[in-house]
């Protein structure tokens, strides 16, 4: 087994960068995602890598998507305003087929709102956030060692299928500090014949544009990105499971509500309730199979969110709405207690909780 090194989630996720191949990353410091871009201000300049602050969120996803448009491994990481702010360029990116890892430290909001942890932008993630028909990949760690995982991940996606990919994470894991394994293999070469990279590495002229004038074509470029989209949704879509074998009440919760959500199912367990939980570890493409098996025995099914019920439609239309779906939620950057997850489940099971 390798050995472990004790690490902040920030801190991971960006060595896991520089070890997928990542050399070139632009950003601006926003808490609680800082140490992503001191950290990579620090290793950069060693490896031969560009480091650069932007003048502002603006600059630098538009650096991100000139550094992809020349098939380099590139990323950017800022928290929920500054991503906010990064949608009309990650739309660009995604309109240009670019691929491109963009990472979201989520405080709470709206506005500036706080400094500490939220999940109030799965909807900005999930269904688009900047203009246009588009979609990103987007993966939710739950631990540190996932921090690092799941971005090594990121690039493999987002070069494979020529899109964007964002780890969407919270204040919490970006913050905590827990072992992890650096043993992630060897990474992966895609070709990049499509790159402005000059003619060394191909014949003709490569443009990279997301502007089309005529609509017939922007009409089959959308229809092309989506029949791609659906090859991501048949093969991308990961999750866990976790005492699911009998389970007739079943919580969904990522990132850090799964893991207060895993410690309330003990509890519940040792309580006689037949609890479990589905983590969705791709947030798109969403896990939707497995909630629909699992409505089959399933009573009802309880979200567990940090904001004030986004993730929640999702599990219903998974669903069919064939069973009741509850809401246990806090939001403002307060995460909710082990306690509280129970007293909600106990409160569905004796029929005392309001449907969502």
């Amino acid at each position: 087994m390798a050995d472990k090194v004790l690490m902040k989630g920030n801190e991971a996720l960006a060595e896991a960068a520089i070890m997928a191949g990542c050399r070139h990353y632009f950003g601006y410091p926003i808490t609680p995602q800082t140490e992503v871009a001191a950290y990579m201000a620090k290793r950069m300049p060693k490896i031969g890598g560009v480091f650069l602050q932007a003048e502002s969120e603006v600059a630098a996803i538009n650096m991100v998507l000139g550094a992809a448009a020349c098939g380099k491994r590139t990323m950017t990481s800022s928290s929920s305003p500054g991503i906010s702010l990064k949608s009309e360029g990650i739309s660009y990116i995604a309109g240009s087929d670019l691929p491109a890892l963009i990472v979201n430290v989520e405080r709470g909001g709206p506005g500036l709102g706080g400094i500490q942890p939220s999940q109030s932008d799965y909807f900005q993630t999930v269904k688009g956030g900047g203009h246009g028909d588009y979609k990103l990949i987007v993966l939710a760690p739950a631990s540190v060692q996932e921090m690092f995982s799941l971005t090594f991940n990121g690039f493999d996606l987002a070069d494979k299928y020529r899109m964007p990919c964002m780890i969407l994470t919270d204040g919490t894991i970006g913050q905590m500090m827990e072992p992890v394994s650096l043993d992630v293999g060897e990474v992966k070469e895609y070709s990049k014949d499509w790159a402005t990279s000059g003619k060394a590495n191909h014949s003709g002229r490569n443009v990279i544009n997301s502007l089309s004038l005529s609509p017939a074509q922007l009409e089959q470029w959308n229809v092309d990105r989506y029949a791609r989209y659906k090859v991501v949704e048949e093969n991308e879509v990961k999750y866990e499971e976790f005492m699911m074998e009998d389970a007739e009440y079943v919580i969904v919760a990522f990132g850090i509500a799964s893991r207060v959500s895993k410690n309330a199912i003990v509890e519940l367990r040792n309580k006689g309730l037949k609890v479990g939980m589905i983590r969705p570890i791709t947030l798109w493409p969403f896990p939707k199979d497995a909630l629909k098996k699992a409505a089959e025995k399933a009573k009802a099914f309880i979200s567990v969110e940090l904001n004030m019920g986004q993730m929640i439609d999702d599990v219903k239309l998974a669903i069919d709405c064939s069973k009741p779906v509850y809401l246990c939620n806090r939001t403002g950057g307060v995460i909710m207690s082990t306690e509280e997850v129970v007293a909600k489940v106990e409160q569905v099971v004796k029929g005392e909780a309001t449907k969502w």
